[in-house]
Parts: structure tokens; sequence; C-alpha cells
């Protein structure tokens, strides 16, 4: 396959996705079109697929080699982000508001008026979380939301989405509770897709598209814990 074409998906949410191994194209594009049906989305992430598109694309179907990924147990927390996490002027929640949550991460950024969290995207995610896949972990801080960060969990695996802060340090704290959690939950490692020099201050390292796949079988096929996660993180923190 030319590594400037790709196939176009069949309409059927239960179609088949082209096999991320053979993939000949730079940065990993599988697919286009098809649909973000959750059937269709479940599946996807469970091959280490995921949709990112443009307001006026149509839907893009990544699998990037080598993948950024971040164990539990191994974020790197810088000398003030250990101090602020110890004064504790903040609460933590999960799954309170995952509305909030997703709409704070499409929001613009300073930079730029576009968004790769599309409409269709964010009901996507929205139904992906009612059915208790997709989960959110806010950063509250004097009783407004500061920051926070939402994925998806399969088995042990989580695929980390995108998160935002509106307070300093808010969205790595919110990040450094989440791998608290997953690690608590024994989780094997937590997605982030695509390097950046940010995500690597953090910890964040790459996995050949081997490794990686060979982790995300095993990983999901535990059985999925699906539903709320609040009761779950009330286990970690205290109540708010």
């Amino acid at each position: 396959m030319s590594p400037t074409v790709v196939p176009m998906l069949h309409p059927d949410p239960r179609s088949t996705f082209p096999d991320p191994a053979r993939s000949t194209h730079p940065d990993g594009l599988l697919a286009w079109g098809g649909d973000l049906a959750p059937q269709r989305l479940l599946r996807a992430y469970r091959q280490g697929i995921f949709p990112w598109y443009g307001q006026e694309s149509p839907i893009l179907w990544w699998s990037p080699e080598p993948r950024a990924v971040l164990l539990p147990g191994h974020l790197h927390i810088s000398r003030s982000l250990a101090r602020t996490l110890r004064r504790g002027r903040y609460s933590i929640s999960m799954d309170r508001d995952f509305t909030a949550v997703i709409d704070a991460c499409a929001a613009p950024r300073a930079d730029s008026d576009d968004t790769w969290i599309t409409a269709q995207l964010r009901d996507a995610f929205l139904e992906l979380h009612r059915m208790g896949h997709a989960h959110s972990l806010e950063v509250w801080m004097d009783g407004e939301l500061a920051g926070g960060v939402y994925g998806l969990a399969l088995g042990k695996i989580f695929f980390a989405e995108s998160k935002f802060h509106r307070r300093r340090d808010a969205s790595k704290i919110a990040l450094a509770w989440l791998l608290r959690a997953l690690e608590h939950w024994d989780f094997l490692l937590v997605d982030c897709q695509v390097w950046n020099p940010h995500l690597e201050r953090l910890g964040v390292r790459l996995l050949s598209g081997q490794d990686f796949r060979s982790v995300l079988e095993a990983g999901t096929q535990r059985a999925d814990q699906v539903g709320c996660w609040t009761e779950r993180m009330r286990a970690l923190t205290p109540d708010d």
C-alpha cells in the first residue's frame, strides 16, 4: 500500500480495521471514514487505533509507531509539583463531572481557535461514559473545577485522551492522582498516543509498535470493570 493512500472504512460498525502492524503510512494513518459508534470505538482502541481529525475533516483513524506510553509508578514529579501535592490545597474526584472535563478539554487554546475534540467525538465519549467505559478525574480548588483529565479504560489499559488546567499545576495534579489510582488498581500502562517534549518531561517513554501491541493484547484480555469510578476513587482520597 502506498504510504499516501489509506482505505475507507465500511459503513457497518462491525467491519474490521486494517492491521496496524502492516501499516506503511509514516505517521500511522490507517483508514478514514466510518462512524464513532461505541461498538467501533471500543474495537478500535483494543487494537491500539484511535480517531483524530479536525472540524472540516472526515474521521481519520491512527495507530502511530513508536507509541508514547506512561507506566503507572513512573510519573516524573518535579520538586515544585511534589510540594503542591503535599500541601493538599485541592480536592480530587472521579467521574463527578465528565461533561465539564471534556468540554474544558475541547475549549479553544490561547494559541488556536481549533479543537480536535469535535462535537461528534464529544458525543461519542459521553456515550462511552454513560456505558461505564470512559472516565474523568477532576481537580477542585476553592470549590471550582481547576483541572482534569479524561480517557477510556479497557481491561488494564487506560487510553488518555486529553487534560486541561485553569489553575497552575492542576492538570499535573490530575495526572499524578490518575497514575496513583491506576497503579493501585494494577493497570499496565497509560497510552499517551503521540510523543512530545512536555510528555517526555513527565516520564513518558516510547514503545515499539510490536511491544505496545503485545502489552495491549495482554491488558485488554482482562475483564473490564465497567461503571462509575467515583466510589473506587474515594478509597484513595478523603471525601470531598
